[in-house]
């Protein structure tokens, strides 16, 4: 697939200090997944999905498995795509193809699961519906390592990495720690979305976004754009936001505590 580049060179107010743009291109997609540490693009279009890694375009699809739920590229080597549908993950090497497959209806212990991603140490953070907890699952030994207590209230957004796992509810935000420790819960009422990486996040209400530091206190509102907020994804030095039509990214000075 190939895109225009278009760089950015007239700053605009709508800015705020934290965020400078950088460049933006068009993107055809369903769903903007993110951009990795070797800087490859991920994104679903037509259940497929793409990685271009500016060179080569890699593919990977399962009709037979429905649609994509989520799709985790913490570990480039390890790409997790999640078939909420079929209640299984699929995982891919780094150029999309298929390593393993876990379905959770076909294991001992059937586990009925809504959002799956990586956790590190052959495990995955997955959130059971029928008992509405978080835990730890280690798909080779195929045993659960931690659950948390039950949480209440709808679940609208899932985000994690190897050491922490946020979860988004209609009324809350909990993080917790790779022990199943509950860190922090504090009201977020109204947020639709968020990204994070290392401990910093950013959230995203009414087509603003906010920045929580690492001390889990409720940051400042960082940005207002005058386009659609779609999907986004959080890097250590960039912000990614898709608006449906375009990818803008933005260099990132996250503000102090």
């Amino acid at each position: 697939m190939k895109y225009l580049l278009i760089l950015l060179v007239i700053p605009c107010s709508i800015w705020s200090q934290e965020l400078r743009p950088t460049e933006k291109h068009d993107l055809e997609a369903d769903i903007f997944v993110g951009v990795d540490n070797y800087n490859s693009l991920y994104y679903i279009k037509d259940q497929v999905l793409y990685k271009d890694d500016r060179k080569t375009l890699y593919n990977f699809n399962d009709f037979q498995l429905g649609e994509i739920s989520s799709v985790d590229i913490i570990n480039p080597l390890n790409v997790l795509v999640f078939y909420s549908d079929l209640n299984t993950v699929v995982l891919l090497d780094n150029h999309l193809n298929e390593i393993e497959r876990i379905n959770f209806s076909m294991i001992s212990e059937f586990i009925n699961v809504s959002h799956a991603s990586l956790a590190g140490k052959n495990q995955l953070w997955i959130f059971n519906i029928d008992t509405q907890q978080l835990e730890l699952f280690n798909y080779r030994s195929q045993r659960k390592i931690v659950v948390s207590q039950p949480v209440d209230g709808e679940i609208i957004s899932k985000a994690s990495n190897f050491n922490y796992c946020y979860l988004l509810t209609d009324a809350y935000l909990r993080i917790y720690d790779i022990y199943g420790s509950l860190l922090s819960k504090y009201p977020m009422d109204g947020f639709e979305s968020m990204a994070f990486y290392n401990k910093n996040l950013i959230t995203e209400k009414d087509n603003e976004l906010y920045f929580i530091p690492e001390s889990f206190q409720l940051g400042k509102k960082i940005f207002s754009p005058d386009f659609n907020i779609k999907d986004l994804q959080l890097t250590q030095d960039f912000l990614y936001i898709y608006d449906g039509k375009q990818l803008h990214t933005f260099s990132l000075k996250l503000p102090k505590e």
